[in-house]
Formats: structure tokens, C-alpha cells, sequence
């Protein structure tokens, strides 16, 4: 893990997540995160494209970005697993608490669409 000085998700609405194919061409997409000290909290779809791709290859790299995915930082290096349990809910949690009410109705939405998600535990291995 590599500290995060001077903190460059401070302050950010969004990062760009760059999940990669199995033939290896990159695919990055701009969502919601939360942190947690050193530790980013993203959620999706379950059967989303990133999350397929994360299980696949769990090598990631991130970016903080604006809502259209163009760059506000430079990319840096990360591991992402799918987590569950306590600390998948730790993570919808602290995105509830960043997100307000937009995350909520998107949760209530999901639970009406019985759409399931997965949230997705992000540690920085290198700053680029």
C-alpha cells in the first residue's frame, strides 16, 4: 500500500476505474467513491462489465476525474476486490454519507428493480 500525499481524491466527486479485458485493452469508467483512510469504496451493478472484470483481474488503475471521465489527476496503480459481509456494507454506508440523497434513491430504486450490487474495495499500490 502506498500513502496518498498530498491526498489527491480530496474534495472529488469521482474517479476513473480502469478495469481491463481479458485480451487486455483497458476500459475505464467514471463512478462514485468513498474513502476510508487509505482504502476506496466503489459499488455497482453486480453483473456490470467492471465487476466481471475485476474478478477476472483484480490489477486496476485510478484517476480522480469529473463526471464525463475526463482527468482531474494523474493515474495511479490499485488492487480492487469484490468484498461482502461487513465491509461491503461499511462501503455503502460511507457512499450514503458522501452521496446523500442521490445514493438513496438509487437504493431504493434497486431494491424496487431487485437489482443486485457489489461493492468493490480499492487499495493504491503505486502513484504514477
Amino acid at each position: 500500500m502506498v500513502a496518498l500525499t498530498p491526498d489527491p481524491f480530496a474534495g472529488e466527486r469521482y474517479l476513473n476505474l480502469e478495469t481491463y479485458r481479458r485480451t487486455g485493452a483497458a476500459v475505464a469508467t467514471p463512478v462514485w467513491f468513498a474513502q476510508d483512510g487509505a482504502r476506496l469504496y466503489v459499488y455497482s451493478l453486480a453483473e456490470a462489465g467492471k465487476v466481471k472484470r475485476i474478478r477476472n483481474n483484480a490489477a486496476v488503475r485510478i484517476a480522480p476525474c469529473d463526471i464525463r471521465g475526463r482527468l482531474r489527476g494523474g493515474w495511479m496503480a490499485a488492487r480492487a476486490v469484490i468484498v461482502d459481509g461487513d465491509e461491503a456494507a461499511r462501503g455503502h454506508r460511507l457512499l450514503d454519507e458522501k452521496y446523500g440523497w442521490q445514493k438513496r434513491i438509487g437504493n431504493i430504486t434497486s431494491r424496487l428493480l431487485k437489482r443486485r450490487h457489489a461493492v468493490i474495495s480499492i487499495e493504491i499500490t503505486a502513484q504514477a
